[in-house]
């Protein structure tokens, strides 16, 4: 599974790549995950609001830190697939 956080490195940034870190530690997966801040990737992906969660490939969530619970949910939809 290929995780990206999408964001310019402001703090909500990071807090949203910790909680996607730890949630994938409270569902004993493993996934590639990567804190991506180059606009043209963003912009390619039309990502209009950050942070943003791509997994996949697939836009999940943007311009919001969801709680830990969704983004283990948004996981677990993905190993379903």
């Amino acid at each position: 599974m290929d995780i990206k956080v999408f964001g310019v490195g402001c703090p909500r940034c990071h807090q949203l790549l910790m909680e996607v870190i730890n949630a994938l530690a409270e569902l004993d997966l493993e996934a590639d995950v990567d804190m991506v801040d180059n606009s043209q990737v963003i912009k390619s992906l039309k990502i209009t609001s950050l942070p943003a969660i791509v997994i996949n490939g697939k836009v999940k969530t943007a311009g919001k830190i969801p709680t830990r619970q969704e983004i283990k949910k948004l996981i677990l939809e993905e190993t379903q697939t």
